[in-house]
């Protein structure tokens, strides 16, 4: 798929048992699993790979393309100090 090669795969995992499975959201085919030890770890693993990070963006935004915001998150900061 176009846009997996392009931006990337967008993967989204679950647990099954003790199986942790992850797979392609844009459904281009891509996916895997992996087996451990116990369903916790499993289930534990598969919340902790599934997180989307999109309250942070202004806090960890890359130097180059979110830089203006990075910059207007700290004077937000230094402001309210």
């Amino acid at each position: 798929m176009l846009r997996c090669r392009l931006l990337g795969h967008d993967m989204r995992f679950s647990a099954e048992g003790t199986t942790m499975r992850w797979r392609c959201a844009r459904e281009c085919g891509a996916g895997g699993a992996k087996d451990y030890p116990t369903p916790s770890d499993a289930q534990r693993y598969a919340r902790a790979f599934d997180r989307k990070d999109r309250e942070d963006l202004g806090r960890r935004a890359p130097l180059v393309g979110l830089f203006p915001l990075r910059i207007l998150r700290a004077l937000r900061a230094r402001r309210t100090d």
